[in-house]
């Protein structure tokens, strides 16, 4: 079925070529200053082993993750850190393990497949409200209000696929007034919104509205892994219940390393964050001189993503982009729905005004 609809997925190669299509928002993935200073923490913490050797409840926890949970823990302003080896095991572990049996989530209709397989995963009962859609989540917590145990509110702060982001301090009041508990995914945040890239839970300042953070390490930070960020109350219970963080191998030393690495960066250092920002601007102000901006989702993001309808068609567009010399992804359905298929186009910091210039005008004569 999926190979008659020009949809059949294949792995493929890293390929040569201008960057539009990476998550490595800042360009940390391929620094050498972060790998030398990965090396360094590394020797500061003279750990004598290579990898993790068992689950962190067993063999696998050691100096490097508590110092690594505690710098996390201050650098986003919160009560405790607990790292899991993704942003997928990290959903599957807070959602999948705290809504109980009488409880009920509400999430965002374009949530992250982690957050649906997380959510398919708990007990409780699950109902989705229409995109960014403040009403509607308003109805679905009067509805539940007196019927629910617990009510849990899930969203991204920037989604994945379109780019935009939740209105979250429209949510985090409401989830005060219902009493319900704020769970929100950073990934496309963080090392991006804030001072320092701490997320846009923390740019907004309502970190204490929020029941529980997902910071992944894959996108901007350019590392692997994420971290849930709360209460120490949470941590704990995270470490006694969460089957995604209690039954799998920890986190290799050097992936630590690096993480830390990049955290201690971000502390005193947000050229990177500056210059992403101040493209983003430039970005949007070239799709409309070229007359692009209706073909384009509205974005304030790294994540800009042009419509173009139709599996094979959308290919073809990232086919001419190729022979270019650009790298741009083509989304096709079923990940994304039929119709809305798309270029998801990423800019990060390394990028240059030349390139956009370019990319947009090769853009615009295929459209």
């Amino acid at each position: 079925m999926r190979k008659q609809k020009n949809a059949f997925r294949s792995l493929s190669m890293f390929e040569n070529g201008i960057d539009f299509f990476s998550n490595d928002y800042l360009g940390f993935a391929a620094s050498s200053k972060i790998a030398k200073d990965a090396q360094a923490i590394l020797k500061e913490f003279s750990l004598g082993k290579n990898g993790a050797t068992g689950s962190r409840l067993l063999s696998g926890n050691n100096r490097l993750f508590e110092a690594t949970e505690a710098y996390l823990a201050s650098f986003h302003q919160t009560g405790a850190a607990l790292i899991f080896n993704s942003g997928y095991d990290a959903n599957l572990g807070v959602i999948g393990s705290i809504p109980q049996r009488g409880d009920v989530i509400l999430y965002d209709e374009l949530s992250h497949a982690s957050i649906r397989d997380a959510i398919g995963l708990s007990t409780a009962k699950a109902y989705k409200f229409s995109h960014n859609n403040i009403d509607a989540l308003r109805n679905r917590l009067k509805k539940f209000s007196e019927k629910a145990d617990e009510i849990y509110i899930v969203t991204e702060s920037v989604f994945s696929m379109d780019g935009d982001m939740a209105p979250l301090r429209k949510i985090a009041d409401l989830a005060e007034e219902f009493n319900a508990f704020l769970i929100v995914d950073e990934a496309h945040a963080t090392g991006v919104f804030g001072e320092k890239g701490e997320g846009l839970v923390a740019e907004l300042g309502i970190e204490n509205q929020v029941f529980a953070r997902i910071n992944t390490f894959g996108k901007a930070i350019g590392a692997h892994g994420a971290v849930i960020l709360g209460s120490e109350i949470l941590k704990n219970y995270l470490v006694n219940f969460a089957r995604s963080f209690i039954y799998t191998t920890a986190m290799p030393p050097h992936s630590l390393g690096v993480i830390l690495a990049v955290y201690r960066y971000l502390e005193t250092e947000n050229y990177e964050i500056k210059k992403l920002k101040n493209l983003i601007v430039f970005f949007k102000k070239e799709l409309f001189y070229k007359n692009l901006d209706h073909v384009f989702l509205k974005s304030e993001t790294p994540v800009q993503s042009c419509i173009i309808s139709g599996n094979s068609r959308v290919k073809e567009a990232a086919l001419l982009l190729k022979k270019e010399g650009f790298t741009i992804k083509p989304i096709l359905s079923p990940t994304v729905p039929e119709g809305v298929e798309r270029l998801r186009i990423c800019l990060h910091s390394f990028n240059s005004e030349k390139e956009i210039k370019q990319l947009l005008e090769i853009l615009a004569n295929f459209i």
